[in-house]
């Protein structure tokens, strides 16, 4: 069984700042890509930031140069640095992992639960 589990979200203020975190936890052999994914009401869920195994990020053009993946492969544990909010930028926020949970199996894709980030003007 895998299991991750976000944090850090809450309500902010436009021009704020906030953490997000997840972390991964169970029968892991090895996470390939994490990313971040949102969902504000009545639109589909878009990804936000993706970051592989060896380092290398993307993100979509409208948090460029705002917000910030990392991961600490040690803790199993993805974040996102998120500032200068929007209000737009409300809307649920997701983690997704891409886990081996044994060696030489191919990767399956695992979401958290989910965490609400609302940006007031």
């Amino acid at each position: 069984q895998v299991q991750l589990v976000e944090s850090g979200g809450g309500l902010v203020q436009a021009g704020g700042s906030l953490r997000l975190s997840c972390a991964a936890s169970g029968i892991i052999f090895s996470i390939n890509t994490m990313d971040w994914y949102r969902q504000a009401p009545g639109k589909q869920r878009e990804l936000v930031a993706s970051i592989s195994r060896g380092g290398s990020t993307g993100y979509a053009d409208s948090v460029k140069g705002r917000f910030t993946i990392s991961r600490d492969s040690a803790k199993n544990t993805v974040y996102l640095q998120m500032n200068n909010l929007k209000p737009e930028d409300t809307a649920v926020y997701y983690c997704n992992a891409n886990i081996q949970t044994v060696r030489l199996a191919v990767g399956k894709d695992y979401w958290g639960q989910g965490t609400q980030v609302t940006v007031s003007s």
